[in-house]
């Protein structure tokens, strides 16, 4: 089974707010929400990757010092198996802007048990739970 490795980001505002963006139509699992970030490059680190979507999606710009690894989800889809480290993230330059036409939402870590996301993004969320509450 092939192993994906990909990038997320929970880029927190300053009311403790996580910010999700949902897959649009079209896309493998459109309409679920999830945490920024995507694919690595080959020959990129993860946070290299990470500050290339960030840019790419959302319009921002993030120094490498400003991400802190908080977790990973670790799940078997039926084609592939995914290892995605999530990166906390509080300071960013720019404002956040959705560039790929994604909807985005901001919201308290416990309200994100409230939205259908990605089967591997929603083990991440107890993590950020205990980390903000």
């Amino acid at each position: 089974m092939k192993l994906l490795l990909v990038v997320a980001a929970a880029l927190i505002d300053a009311d403790d707010r996580v910010l999700v963006a949902q897959r649009p139509e079209g896309k493998q699992l459109a309409g679920l929400w999830e945490f920024p970030g995507g694919k690595l490059d080959p020959g990129e680190r993860p946070e290299q990757a990470l500050i290339r979507e960030l840019r790419e999606e959302l319009g921002i710009e993030v120094k490498a010092p400003c991400l802190a690894p908080l977790t990973f989800a670790n799940h078997a889809y039926e084609d592939f198996h995914l290892l995605m480290p999530l990166f906390v993230c509080r300071r960013w330059e720019g404002m956040v802007v959705p560039r790929e036409g994604q909807a985005l939402k901001w919201l308290a870590p416990r309200k994100l048990r409230d939205i259908p996301m990605p089967p591997a993004d929603a083990p991440l969320i107890p993590a950020l739970i205990e980390l903000l509450d």
